[in-house]
């Protein structure tokens, strides 16, 4: 499975979406602390996370005993780059010319 593929298959379950979320909010979680916020148990969470950490949109990083889940949205941003920005710089650039058409009347 290439990269790009292991981040689609990641994203695609809404229990990893959330545990992502819950990262953005506050990155630097431990394993207990994410598993409060989803009704599964502790190995359905560490299952998740090894599925986002294969996709390498989970990085960790132990801190003594506690091992520490920091959010990596390299991944996300360069499936924004090669599918939603080339798509969306034409509409861009129509509003753009819109808007200056509308500002020389």
């Amino acid at each position: 499975m290439d990269a790009m593929d292991a981040v689609f298959k990641a994203l695609a379950d809404p229990s990893r979406r959330k545990l992502l979320d819950a990262l953005y909010k506050h990155d630097g979680q431990t394993l207990s602390a994410l598993e409060r916020r989803l009704p599964m148990t502790r190995f359905g969470v560490m299952k998740h996370l090894r599925v986002l950490e294969a996709a390498h949109l989970v990085i960790t990083r132990r801190n003594g005993r506690e091992k520490l889940h920091f959010l990596n949205a390299v991944p996300i941003r360069l499936i924004h780059d090669r599918w939603v920005s080339k798509y969306s710089v034409p509409f861009a650039a129509a509003l753009a010319e819109i808007k200056h058409q509308l500002e020389e009347t």
